[in-house]
């Protein structure tokens, strides 16, 4: 499809490609809605095959966020930036400053953080030039995993109580799929609540930590999918619920961390149709937007926790569409984002400029 022809489909507002020859900067910025505000999403710097695969990946991204911040009940609307380039050797002050020119020209329409590939130093290189960052190393919050993973936690209870008519996660058997430091954070949670973990990553460290501090029981990457467990909690890669997968699972509840977690829009429909709940992936981890977005505001730590804690009542009416309406929890997850934006857009009609 014609990139025109799929901004009009999808409604996107803005695709700007950024270039700078000095710097070799190739980048991308993509706002997609900004209903509800400005449009905020990170900088993603990958090493792409392709100039159309890197605008796929931003278009994909723009939306998500859209409907993440949307949900999340902040007054941010969607966007998302990627560069080109090797993120390991690639990078440069230069780059970064010239990309945050081209935030700065779009005055305050995109605000941009850290994504996959870019850093807190990259930030502050970026607020050299523009003002329309967050994630700098002046923001004051410090590690945000153990934010991020609160929420993971709170939408897991909500999930829990759903399928289980009970929150309490204490001795549920949890399998915990990628043990990086939302996970770990999360494995925490867990065991605090007298939770049984199961644990798998490439990472044999962070398996090792996992097993030593919280008395998990490891089983190697491909075995997750086959444990008998209450709850599947995907914290790796995405797409990991798939037409091989759900043949294997055993749980009653999926609810992780990780970026689109279905394969496809089909692996939902199946999940709903098996009475599996699934917490929508940018529903429960929308802690981490939820904390990076609050510099914004002068960051307010109880502030935050307070959103990050909302997210257990926002899955909680997820789940309860999907059960009024027999609708996946996906698309509960989606009607709920786009009647808040509607109903804004509807609050704002009287005082447009009648054409009559």
């Amino acid at each position: 499809m014609e990139l025109f022809a799929r901004m009009d489909q999808e409604e996107f507002e803005q695709v700007v490609y950024c270039y700078d020859k000095g710097s070799n900067l190739k980048g991308i910025i993509v706002i997609h809605d900004t209903t509800l505000g400005p449009a905020l999403g990170g900088t993603r710097m990958w090493n792409y095959t392709s100039e159309s695969e890197a605008l796929e990946d931003a278009l994909r991204l723009a939306k998500g966020m859209t409907y993440k911040n949307a949900a999340a009940g902040l007054n941010l609307g969607g966007g998302k930036a990627v560069i080109i380039g090797d993120p390991r050797k690639d990078k440069s002050e230069a780059m970064f400053r010239a990309f945050g020119r081209y935030v700065e020209s779009l005055n305050g329409r995109y605000i941009t953080a850290e994504d996959v590939g870019t850093s807190e130093q990259d930030m502050d290189y970026i607020h050299m030039e523009t003002n329309h960052v967050t994630g700098t190393s002046s923001g004051g919050f410090g590690d945000p995993s153990p934010i991020t993973a609160l929420g993971i936690y709170r939408g897991m209870k909500a999930a829990a109580k759903f399928a289980f008519d009970s929150d309490d996660l204490s001795n549920k058997t949890v399998a915990v799929q990628g043990v990086g430091q939302v996970a770990y954070e999360l494995c925490r949670y867990l065991h605090e609540e007298g939770a049984n973990l199961i644990v798998t990553d490439i990472n044999e460290q962070a398996v090792a930590r996992a097993v030593n501090n919280f008395g998990a029981k490891s089983v190697a990457p491909d075995e997750i999918y086959d444990v008998d467990c209450d709850i599947y909690a995907p914290c790796a890669l995405g797409g990991t619920i798939n037409d091989s997968t759900l043949l294997r699972l055993k749980a009653k509840v999926i609810a992780g961390s990780a970026n689109n977690q279905l394969q496809e829009d089909k692996h939902g429909d199946i999940l709903h149709e098996k009475g599996i709940v699934y917490a929508p992936d940018y529903v429960i981890n929308s802690g981490g937007v939820i904390n990076v977005a609050d510099e914004l505001d002068g960051y307010d730590k109880n502030r935050v926790l307070s959103k990050v804690d909302n997210i257990y009542h926002v899955l909680s009416s997820v789940f309860e569409m999907s059960k009024e309406k027999n609708i996946p929890t996906y698309q509960a997850a989606d009607k709920i984002a786009e009647q808040r934006m509607q109903a804004i857009r509807n609050a704002r009609q009287q005082f447009l400029p009648n054409d009559k």
